[in-house]
């Protein structure tokens, strides 16, 4: 079947039936992750936010889907993202990125790296324009993925591999330009419930199933704190029967939070699939955008075998600009990835592969359409930039900038 990228979350997830099985030794790690999300439970009192099993069966050292062994990226693993389309992605990603670094400093931080394929596609096209970094970082958590960015860099960009280095955490300060591609969708979002009766977190408990063995299941408390004051401020609909149910990504915010603190000058580019508020909180979207990733397939529930399926959730644009804005940067642009690539010349680019007629060309051609047309990622997926210092209009939003939509 053809490979799924993740802005075919959309698509109707598919049935539990048709998903294909974990092996032995996938399934003794989710036992192992499992366990620990059941003693985080019980300290609980018996039961935990969504965004602290978000958090656990995606990062939990060792066992979660980002930070343990399993391929994640490509044909081979569960979802593909740009990088992995084509190298196109990069190029003309580098043409903003290059802007910034002549703006602020000549280094670059990309934020979840992936396979390396960016890393690596970014570096050959800044050489190409003499604007290569003087140090290029990755943010990364997990140990396989380092592994894969280095064996990446070392055949792609082999002479540029010295430039690259990994990171463990935020820097304590940083001028130039950060790259952020769907990073924001997997940070832990917490649930909330508006019905009739009042405002809920949606949480996570342990319920005996009819043979008394204990299974992961859904609870509601009423939502408090942070929670509940985030919630109150989106109005969100309040349904006479039934329920209306969304996320909040509150970790997002405080992340773009913890950089404005860090960046002295330069920008942060942040592409991921999501909407304006406006658009977020219809009040058709009543089920949330919540999704789950195994073997190219989007499916619906995020108890099946922890640790193993990638979860995301659409991002709320207009929250991430806010957090951007009261924490001191500048709200630089807002487009569609469509408009942005254009802007930045993904064209120019697809036009260096050589005749129309090559092969090469076509192939290409066939990704681009994939990246910029309104059905595919071209509308779905966003490309916000916030920034400090810069003082010139950034190319990506020279045409069709959305800011007025936020």
């Amino acid at each position: 079947m053809p490979v799924q990228s993740r802005s075919s979350a959309f698509l109707p997830a598919v049935p539990m039936s048709s998903l294909p099985q974990p092996s032995a030794d996938a399934l003794a790690q989710s036992a192992r992750l499992l366990a620990l999300v059941e003693a985080d439970i019980d300290a609980g009192g018996g039961w935990i936010p969504f965004a602290r099993y978000m958090e656990r069966v995606l990062y939990a050292p060792g066992l979660g889907y980002y930070s343990g062994g399993a391929r994640k990226f490509g044909p081979g693993g569960d979802f593909i993202t740009a990088p992995e389309l084509t190298p196109l992605f990069g190029q003309a990603l580098a043409s903003q990125v290059a802007q910034v670094m002549r703006a602020s400093a000549p280094q670059v931080i990309e934020v979840g790296a992936g396979t390396g394929l960016l890393a690596a596609d970014l570096l050959l096209e800044l050489e190409r324009r003499d604007c290569l970094p003087e140090h290029y970082g990755i943010l990364e958590l997990s140990g396989e993925l380092r592994e894969r960015q280095f064996d990446t860099l070392a055949q792609k960009a082999p002479h540029l591999a010295a430039r690259v280095h990994w990171l463990d955490a935020l820097p304590g300060r940083f001028s130039g330009a950060v790259v952020a591609n769907e990073v924001l969708d997997v940070m832990p979002v917490h649930l909330v419930v508006s019905r009739a009766d009042g405002l809920f977190e949606r949480g996570v408990v342990l319920a005996a199933d009819a043979g008394g063995v204990r299974r992961l299941c859904w609870a509601d408390v009423p939502a408090t704190g942070v929670v509940r004051d985030a919630a109150l401020a989106l109005a969100l609909p309040a349904p006479g029967g039934g329920e209306y149910v969304t996320e909040l990504n509150l970790a997002g915010r405080a992340w773009v939070s913890a950089w404005a603190e860090r960046l002295e000058s330069g920008a942060m580019l942040l592409i991921d699939y999501g909407y304006p508020r406006a658009e977020y909180y219809l009040p058709s979207r009543s089920g949330g955008t919540l999704l789950c990733y195994y073997r190219h397939h989007a499916h619906g529930d995020p108890f099946l075998w922890p640790g193993l399926n990638d979860i995301t959730a659409f991002v709320d644009f207009t929250a991430v600009a806010e957090a951007g804005f009261e924490a001191g940067l500048d709200v630089q642009g807002y487009a569609t990835q469509a408009q942005f690539l254009f802007n930045c010349g993904v064209l120019e680019c697809l036009a260096r592969r050589g005749p129309q007629e090559s092969a090469d060309y076509i192939r290409a051609a066939r990704a681009v359409q994939r990246l910029t047309a309104p059905q595919e990622m071209g509308e779905l997926f966003k490309v916000l930039a916030l920034g400090r210092g810069i003082g010139q209009p950034l190319l990506g939003f020279m045409r069709g900038d959305r800011l007025h939509t936020l």
